[in-house]
């Protein structure tokens, strides 16, 4: 692992993703690109039409470099190579194109989460990150002194389109030295025998060439059930897991686990775009 992309709005959960961005890169002996970004209004608004040179705009935007500047030098990153990057306009596309124009191998950051209304309409900016990002995404969802990356569910229904999602998976849990936990979760609506998931799963691991795993099915009412009420059971440090980054009319009719995953865990989870 070379770069970690830390997009940062100050607040305690991205400071707490920070911290953990520190952590890995520690380990991994990877560089830290600090993101702030100052949201614009949307056009067509007065802001807009009068320009960036807007009091308002300049004061926002001289409070941010100095605030970034503070963050970049906080003591928890001494010893790092951190670069401090601020941008003006939407988050969503400023994270995905600082990420893929610095080849970003990881991209760390807070959630408050969203739920009810606020959810259907808009979502939250790390659920709108994982669905768009190409790049693996890390939400972190507590302090970062409480996260460890000892116990990881990996959950995966072990079809070939995944097969891409966990080699990245892999290679991403490798750099943090542990052994994943495979988990298939059973529905009624897809239900399958035990000895059907285990030959599933069984052959999986044998195509992929894994050897260092453990692996559980849990039965439950849907699959977002199952992964919360399993990782939460056997208290996991953290939930990985593939991601469609279905959007639009698919994302309506369909949904997609690992965004409702982010929004719902109380756990930090881990997503690679399938």
């Amino acid at each position: 692992m070379k770069k970690i992309l830390v997009p940062t709005d100050f607040s305690d959960s991205a400071n707490n993703a920070t911290r953990a961005a520190a952590d890995i890169a520690r380990k991994t002996n990877a560089e830290l690109i600090l993101l702030h970004i100052i949201e614009l209004p949307q056009e067509g608004t007065d802001a807009v039409q009068q320009g960036f040179e807007i009091p308002e705009i300049m004061f926002f935007k001289q409070h941010a470099e100095q605030k970034l500047t503070e963050a970049s030098t906080a003591p928890e990153l001494h010893g790092l190579t951190v670069y401090a990057v601020l941008k003006l306009g939407r988050t969503l596309h400023n994270v995905t194109e600082v990420a893929e124009a610095n080849d970003v191998d990881l991209i760390v950051m807070g959630s408050h989460g969203a739920s009810g209304y606020k959810e259907f309409f808009i979502g939250s900016n790390a659920e709108k990150i994982v669905r768009n990002s190409q790049t693996p995404v890390l939400v972190v969802k507590n302090d970062a002194s409480e996260l460890k990356y000892e116990k990881v569910i990996f959950a995966t229904d072990f079809l070939v389109e995944n097969e891409a999602a966990l080699t990245k998976a892999i290679n991403v849990l490798t750099n943090f030295e542990i052994k994943p936990h495979f988990l298939m979760v059973n529905t009624v609506n897809n239900f399958k025998p035990t000895h059907v998931a285990e030959e599933i799963a069984l052959n999986f691991f044998k195509e992929n060439n894994i050897t260092n795993y453990d692996f559980t099915i849990y039965n439950d009412l849907d699959i977002e059930k199952g992964i919360i009420n399993f990782a939460e059971n056997v208290n996991a440090d953290l939930i990985a897991m593939g991601t469609h980054g279905r959007k639009g009319f698919s994302k309506f009719i369909n949904g997609s686990i690992s965004e409702d995953i982010v929004n719902h865990s109380s756990k930090s989870v881990l997503t690679f775009k399938i």
